[in-house]
């Protein structure tokens, strides 16, 4: 079974240690790439975890590396970890980190693929496609560093389109209204609106209000749902939707999910 959560115990803070960061509605301070979060303990861990949405740290909860920070730090590099090592390694730790997160989202994706019945037909094509994805992320760091990734995910997404068509081929998502991707949704208003079995593929629905919106059956893949109001909308169904995504969401106790993710523990606040 292919590990796609984060697994801060199993990781040298990778995400806190390679990726950038700005001061912004996210973050509360700018942070270069390769350079270590000030919050980030000896033990790898963050100091203010606990805190991190009132410290002005709400990107950090927002993030997931699908499992990517266990991956490079217990198989590419052997549990060698970052700060014992050469400055050369820590920075081929630090550049190959976010190309193993992006196949690990990948996997995230064709994972789902293969639990959809509707999908059956090319179930085939979408398992060797997982197969090989998943021998990418054990490739060596050199072979990670030199890979061609938008190559590969234009690849899989042919799998991935065709896994959306026919998931919503029987809810009425093959209709030119049903299908939304890539719009640019910031801020509409869709309270109540039907949009099952749509095409959500990379919309832009920031802060979007979704308040008791019908989204089943909705392929998610990609659609910016920062801020968006999911208070009372039905999921159920809902596909190719991360954890991230909806943890960049607002919702409430209502909010129906699939069962692929999990309820943000500040939608109680």
């Amino acid at each position: 079974m292919i590990d796609l959560r984060g697994d801060c115990a199993r990781c040298f803070g990778l995400c806190c240690v390679a990726l950038p960061f700005a001061a912004s509605a996210d973050f509360a301070r700018d942070k270069p790439a390769g350079t270590p979060c000030p919050n980030l303990r000896d033990d790898h861990r963050c100091g203010i975890h606990a805190r991190l949405r009132d410290t002005g740290y709400t990107g950090c909860t927002v993030y997931d590396c699908f499992g990517a920070g266990q991956k490079v730090s217990q198989v590419t590099f052997g549990g060698r970890d970052w700060r014992d090592g050469p400055r050369a390694d820590a920075r081929r730790m630090f550049d190959v980190f976010p190309v193993v997160r992006q196949l690990h989202e990948l996997l995230w994706y064709l994972t789902e693929a293969l639990t959809l019945p509707a999908a059956r037909p090319i179930h085939a094509d979408l398992r060797r496609m997982l197969e090989r994805t998943e021998a990418l992320t054990r490739g060596t760091a050199e072979e990670l560093a030199a890979l061609d990734v938008p190559a590969h995910r234009q690849q899989v997404n042919v799998l991935l389109l065709r896994t959306s068509e026919l998931m919503r081929a029987g809810l009425g998502g093959g209709s030119k209204k049903k299908n939304r991707r890539g719009a640019d949704l910031m801020g509409a208003r869709l309270k109540g609106a039907d949009l099952r079995g749509a095409s959500l593929r990379g919309a832009y629905l920031i802060a979007a209000d979704l308040t008791g919106a019908d989204l089943r059956g909705a392929d998610l893949i990609g659609a910016d749902l920062r801020d968006a109001d999911l208070a009372d909308a039905d999921l159920t169904g809902a596909f190719f939707l991360t954890q991230p995504q909806l943890n960049a969401a607002r919702g409430s106790a209502g909010t129906r999910l699939p069962e692929s993710v999990i309820r943000p523990v500040h939608w109680a606040a």
